[in-house]
């Protein structure tokens, strides 16, 4: 299952080995914090992003776990220490269970 939103990712392409790079990611996600009710006065269901995970060459480097306060298309910047070229993975989960993911390449010279 696959969330309906696409996500951006802003990565960039070279990177001198030892820089500090700043990663900046958002997704498209309305984030229903559960606490509203409909016109008829029904609570509407939760349905957040609840967790974020950036991984560089396959291994986790940065994770968060969001809650109900997150704003709606939330955006998540960090940093990064270039050592080597690789391929960056992020993941972003919500309540359903369905997840996205996107892919950047990094080439450190």
């Amino acid at each position: 299952m696959a969330l309906k939103s696409q996500p951006r990712v802003r990565v960039p392409a070279q990177a001198k080995a030892g820089e500090i790079i700043e990663i900046k990611t958002l997704i498209s996600h309305e984030m229903e914090s559960g606490q509203r009710k409909d016109a008829a006065g029904k609570t509407v269901p939760r349905d957040i992003i609840n967790a974020f995970q950036a991984a560089f060459n396959g291994k986790p480097f940065f994770t968060a776990e969001w809650f109900t306060s997150i704003s709606a298309n939330p955006y998540q910047s960090f940093f990064f220490k270039a050592k080597e070229s690789g391929e960056f993975t992020f993941t972003w989960k919500d309540d359903g269970g369905a997840e996205q993911k996107a892919t950047a390449k990094l080439t450190v010279a």
